[in-house]
């Protein structure tokens, strides 16, 4: 049975320590943190906090994952740049230490799983798009050559070369440390849905095989990859983590629960019926204004959405 865990990204106006003691007392069992300016600063850490953390996750029966997402951690003015994909190759060496810092983190924190994602391309072209053009043909002499096809793959190339580069760095680092990489396709990045993923394990040669999966059930509705059931079994063997939340059809906006078009009930059956054992973290990282009452609301939809799923 997998664990439900918050994500501290929803919970931005609490000290990560009350945090930890608000998710337990509400019945929580895990806690995906996200480091960021302030207290976690990935930059700036006091070991001293980073061992009590430790200490109360564990005295509280609480898992812990380590998440990346922060908005504005490395630029202060573009959020969550840079990217792995940045045209500056001193840029997007600093988005790898920064996954560096955030697997030693988790060392620390006893933590076993870091997510991650792709980051948007400087063109802002999605490698797995569903609403790719359809591709020019033309008339060579010597046959017919696709032009819209042979561009498209001219500009994704080099991009494909720089997230295998730099995951391959930080999968090094993982292992050595003895912590999981589990990557996220989110909707509007490079990298946006699950056969993105697919392919991107694929590409990264013998590296794919250390690279999990996080998936975003909400973002499964966003870009139209339903059923989520379908989804977790055809990647359960990959599945390292997964985020719980709401989204319409095309929006990419994290609901509540039930403000959306996602199906609670058939993706937490779907989870227990793969087997999946790991966190299910409930991300509301727009909610953090009203951060104890959204947590609390959210862990009585998905008591009863289990309860009626049984």
């Amino acid at each position: 049975m997998f664990r439900l865990g918050y994500n501290t990204n929803g919970l931005a106006h609490h000290r990560v320590v009350d945090a930890l003691e608000l998710l337990a007392d509400l019945g929580y069992e895990g806690v995906a943190i996200t480091p960021d300016v302030g207290e976690l600063d990935l930059y700036h850490l006091q070991p001293e906090l980073v061992g009590e953390i430790r200490r109360r996750a564990s005295d509280r029966g609480l898992a812990l994952v380590v998440e990346t997402g922060a908005r504005y951690l490395l630029d202060p003015r573009k959020k969550h740049h840079p990217t792995l994909l940045d045209d500056d190759s001193a840029q997007r060496a600093r988005r790898v230490d920064m996954l560096r810092r955030s697997i030693d983190l988790a060392v620390a924190l006893s933590a076993e799983v870091v997510s991650l994602w792709s980051g948007a391309a400087p063109t802002e072209i999605a490698a797995d798009a569903r609403d790719t053009a359809p591709a020019r043909t033309r008339n060579t002499g010597n046959g017919t050559r696709n032009t819209g096809a042979s561009t498209r793959d001219a500009q994704l190339a080099p991009l494909w070369d720089r997230l295998c580069s730099g995951l391959a760095i930080v999968l090094d680092h993982a292992r050595s440390s003895g912590v999981r990489i589990a990557f996220e396709p989110e909707p509007g990045m490079f990298i946006e849905r699950p056969s993105g993923y697919a392919e991107l394990a694929r590409r990264l040669g013998t590296h794919g095989a250390d690279l999990g999966l996080c998936l975003d059930v909400g973002h499964l509705v966003v870009t139209g990859d339903l059923p989520v059931g379908e989804h977790v079994r055809e990647h359960a063997a990959h599945l390292l983590h997964v985020h719980l939340d709401d989204c319409r059809a095309g929006v990419h906006e994290h609901l509540m629960f039930g403000r959306g078009d996602l199906e609670l009930r058939d993706v937490l059956r779907s989870l227990i019926d793969a087997g999946y054992a790991g966190m299910a973290a409930v991300e509301l990282s727009r909610d953090s204004h009203r951060g104890a009452q959204a947590a609390a609301e959210a862990l009585e939809h998905l008591r009863h959405a289990m309860v009626d799923g049984a």
